[in-house]
């Protein structure tokens, strides 16, 4: 339940704003009423800066058995303005008692504070009797309790069953971006960076682990222990960690001396062994590439069994869902590993980029996520080469294209001022098209200049805050007047522009280049047509869901104009050609006559290229002649451009299949994974409209077509990584289109596995196809779910649950929608998924939508509006959609949830997607259905 404070006495105060403006807003209008009726002094979302805090000094003391938590802070405090409240941020905190402390020389008075409490903005106002001066020492003193928060936010329980059937419950934290004020009041915004004092008491069979290690235990008595952990380095609030739990570890120290633990639950630990040695590499890694030395002496990765997200960067204590970090030798696939892999590099990265160097704001959010996420390719690429983490690069930047080429994306930058607001920033933009932009500049400028950029960035800004132009300022070396006094060594803005970029071959402004690709939404299209060795080029906004014919296609052009760096190869020549577009439209002259020009070499730019004339032909003609004359990332790039510019009517179906044909010749893996992704989609939401001639015929087609390689497949776990994945994805959905030497080879494996009574080991990278069949059977799903409520791995729970959803039978997958609710066999962090898979089902398509209707209410309570659950639950129930009668029917429920779905930007991106689906079909499915008639053998 929510702790609420009724205070008996009344006291009416008024805080100093920080500015004149501020004072004009906090006087318009009705003052916020607290909960005891009196006024409460301060009505903006976020806090003033009149007071900020130095030091925290936390006491918590958690019972695992009654589930909640006793606790007291001690907050020493810088007053900045004469006041006589702080306003500070507490959610769902019974405070028993608010003290002042101030001391003055030798002496200290301690003076009794009023307590106003304000749900709706999670905040709290400590009024004192006297006013709080500047220079002054002061320290707030609070004691309050709580419940342990049955959520994933907050300080919550997580529980696990031992390999014996007892059922272990630890205390674990997770707090960003806004949820440390469900554990301690705080001042809960990025700015407010502090030192923290942590002390966490425990039972004798626990363990207690925070930021930084611990330099004592007192035993108190009665079986009770208070562990004392050092004091951090400055942090925001988001990053402080503390969990009590009875895992077991294993620990390596770096070559530097930092001392790397991976913590999971004691039946396995022998799960964490790979984790451990992957997050000695990256670190030691990461310290010789930003040439700052890790700052703390430790750094804890930790299994919790009730995650919702992948990890949590927590300064020296990261939390991981358990998938995300244990590797299990025989049921972890390769793509397992590799997933493993790179969010350990993601939160090592983040120990630099948003917790040594971090946002001002959450408008920035990108400045922690998106370096987070180049960083996992850069970092793995040089750890780990046998990964092939490079190729993956291109699906994060398809997944970027796909979003920000709707009218319902936003810009990178954007503002973001409520809970809810701030949790939706933690999507594709930030993440994917963050760390899609910082590629391209870093292959533009190069390497070098990239990297010596980004260092002195992280120099600069070490235990501070930054925004989006102290980045760009870094990277080109401008002065501030504050570096130039110092003698630091850098440019005047108009001097940096003119010496840092010669290598790329162009003057540039680089702040004024980088805003276009992070305070404007969208992503530009680039349209290239040739005459001779004349390149024409022009710019425009790229969208998918509204075509050049729409009359409100104009509109939507206004204002935007992006300052592109192209990069382009020709017949004559592999040199890659640089030219930075920043107009309208342009002109290149290439040297002598070509036969071809592809623009964006190896898809390092972040744009889409539409080839007019006989651009497209041409390249369709060199990929079916010689292929090979581009790179493997070349050929993914035409591929999905091709495809993407038919969603946006400028390239018509038959000729973006026409280009796919050159993939019976195709041997690299990345091409043929993106050409048959295409080929699937459309079969999928086909399929699902019920046009079973088209959809027989897709399948046919893609049964045919790919043949070769499917059957080339091995039932094994040989080859790279890159081999390996393209085994599990073809051999899938072979099975799953019914191809009967697939379905044979897989039920026999399946019989087999279930007579050893599962102690036959499968190769890891077919266990979900194996399983995917088994599941078809009444006799095998109920096998199956048996397996899954016993099984000591999260990798293979992952693929079981992946086969049950499956099912042709909607009574199972109705109960496997129920068992996701309930929270016990099914854990209530792996619910979306079970939402989004059913979904995907052709049989449980209408049933998780339904399902999702029925239960709104509960899903909101259990993974918070705007959380990337419940956004995956939105667009996973709704993506395949395709028809009018269905996009009614979204449009009334989100209509009849409108409190909630106005709030959401995601139920504009659902709503967006589905048009885009009809108007797709509108307009392709005829021609699909010629195609394939002439194209089927």
């Amino acid at each position: 339940m929510a702790f609420m404070v009724v205070l008996a006495f009344v006291l009416c105060s008024v805080i100093a704003p920080n500015d004149a403006q501020g004072s004009q807003r906090l006087f318009q209008g009705l003052a916020p009423v607290a909960t005891n009726g009196e006024p409460f002094p301060w009505n903006m979302l976020r806090l003033p800066d009149t007071v900020i805090p130095a030091h925290y000094h936390l006491l918590v003391h958690p019972n695992l058995t009654t589930l909640n938590f006793s606790a007291s802070v001690r907050i020493e405090v810088d007053v900045m303005q004469s006041t006589n409240s702080i306003i500070l941020h507490s959610k769902d905190l019974l405070i028993t008692k608010a003290i002042i402390e101030e001391e003055t020389g030798a002496s200290q008075s301690r003076k009794p504070l009023q307590v106003l409490e304000y749900p709706p903005h999670e905040q709290i106002a400590l009024v004192s009797s006297d006013m709080l001066l500047p220079g002054g020492k002061y320290f707030i003193c609070i004691n309050y309790a709580a419940n342990l928060s049955d959520g994933f936010y907050g300080f919550y329980k997580s529980t696990y069953r031992s390999k014996d059937g007892e059922t272990r419950v630890l205390a674990s934290t997770h707090f960003e971006p806004t949820s440390a004020r469900m554990a301690f009041p705080c001042f809960d915004e990025p700015m407010f960076k502090a030192n923290y004092s942590v002390v966490i008491r425990r039972g004798d069979k626990h363990i207690a682990l925070s930021n930084m290690p611990k330099v004592k235990t007192v035993e108190l008595g009665s079986g009770i222990f208070e562990d004392h952990f050092d004091v951090s380095v400055r942090m925001s609030t988001y990053l402080v960690a503390f969990i009590v739990c009875d895992f077991k570890s294993v620990s390596q120290i770096t070559s530097t001396g930092i001392e790397v633990s991976i913590y999971a639950v004691p039946d396995k630990w022998d799960q964490t062994h790979y984790a451990l040695e992957a997050a000695v590499k990256l670190l030691e890694f990461y310290e010789q590439y930003f040439n700052i030395y890790y700052p703390l002496p430790k750094q804890d990765l930790v299994a919790i069994p009730d995650f919702q997200s992948g990890a949590m960067e927590n300064w020296g204590l990261t939390t991981y869902r358990e998938t995300s970090l244990l590797f299990d030798a025989e049921t972890s696939s390769a793509s397992d590993k590799l997933w493993v892999t790179m969010v350990i590099g993601h939160e090592l990265a983040h120990q630099w980029f948003g917790n040594l160097v971090t946002m001002q704001w959450w408008n920035d959010i990108w400045l922690n996520e998106g370096f987070a996420r180049y960083m996992e390719f850069v970092s793995v690429d040089a750890t780990y080469p046998e990964l092939q983490v490079g190729d993956y690069l291109l699906g994060t930047c398809f997944a970027a294209i796909g979003r920000d080429s709707m009218n319902s994306s936003r810009p990178i930058s954007s503002a973001a001022e409520n809970p809810t607001q701030i949790k939706e920033m933690f999507d594709t933009v930030s993440y994917d098209k963050g760390a899609c932009i910082l590629h391209m500049l870093r292959s533009f400028l190069t390497e070098d200049i990239f990297q010596s950029g980004i260092v002195r960035y992280l120099k600069k800004f070490s235990y501070k805050n930054a925004k989006n132009e102290d980045l760009w300022n870094s990277i080109a070396n401008t002065c501030t007047e504050e570096d130039f006094t110092s003698g630091e060594f850098c440019y005047s803005s108009s001097q940096a522009s003119k010496n840092a970029y010669q290598y790329a071959g162009e003057h540039l402004d680089l702040k004024a280049m980088m805003n276009t690709w992070t305070l404007q939404k969208g992503i530009p299209l680039i349209i290239v047509e040739r005459r001779g060795s004349t390149v024409t080029l022009r710019q425009e906004r790229f969208l998918k869901a509204v075509l050049h014919s729409d009359p409100v296609w104009s509109s939507l052009q206004q204002g935007y104009l992006w300052h592109v760096p192209l990069t382009y190869i020709t017949s004559n020549s592999k040199n890659i050609g640089r030219h930075l577009l920043e107009t309208q439209s342009d002109t290149i002259e290439l040297e002598g006559e070509v036969s071809w020009v592809k623009f964006n070499a190896d898809m390092n730019g972040y744009y889409v290229v539409h080839y007019e004339g006989d651009g497209w032909d041409s390249l369709i003609h060199l990929l079916d002649r010689n292929h090979t004359a581009l790179s493997h990332k070349d050929r993914s790039n035409l591929i999905h451009n091709a495809f993407q510019l038919v969603s946006a009517g400028r390239l018509t179906l038959d000729r973006a299949l026409d280009l796919s044909r050159y993939l019976r010749h195709e041997t690299h893996n990345i091409p043929l994974l993106q050409g048959l992704g295409y080929l699937e989609a459309f079969y999928r939401m086909i399929e699902k409209r019920n046009i079973t001639d088209v959809a027989q015929n897709l399948k046919n087609y893609i049964l045919q077509y790919f043949k070769a390689v499917i059957d080339k497949q091995t039932w094994s776990d040989e080859g790279s990584v890159s081999d390996r994945r393209l085994r599990s994805e073809v051999l899938g959905l072979a099975c799953d289109l019914g191809y009967p030497p697939c379905v044979k080879k897989a039920h026999q494996l399946f019989t087999d596995w279930v007579e050893s009574n599962s102690s036959l080991s499968l190769p890891t990278d077919v266990i979900e196809a194996v399983y995917s069949i088994g599941a078809q059977s009444a006799e095998g799903w109920a096998y199956l779910l048996e397996k899954y409520q016993v099984s000591m791995s999260g990798a293979e729970k992952n693929k079981i649950l992946g086969a049950l959803t499956s099912s042709k039978d909607t009574g199972k997958l109705l109960r496997l929608l129920e068992l996701g609710m309930e929270g016990d066999v099914i854990r209530t962090q792996d619910l979306s998924t079970v939402i989004y898979s059913v979904s995907r089902n052709p049989i449980g398509h209408f049933l998780a939508w339904d399902f999702v209707k029925k239960h709104w209410s509960e899903l909101v309570e259990k993974f918070h509006l705007g959380s990337f659950c419940i956004r995956n639950i939105i667009i996973g129930t709704t993506a395949q959609f395709s028809s009018r009668e269905e996009l009614e029917e979204v449009k009334m429920f989100f209509e009849s949830i409108r409190e909630q779905s106005s709030q959401l930007r995601v139920t504009q991106v659902a709503i967006e997607n589905l048009e885009k689906n009809i108007k797709w079909l509108e307009r392709n499915l005829e021609t699909l259905r010629d195609w394939l008639l002439k194209n089927l053998q």
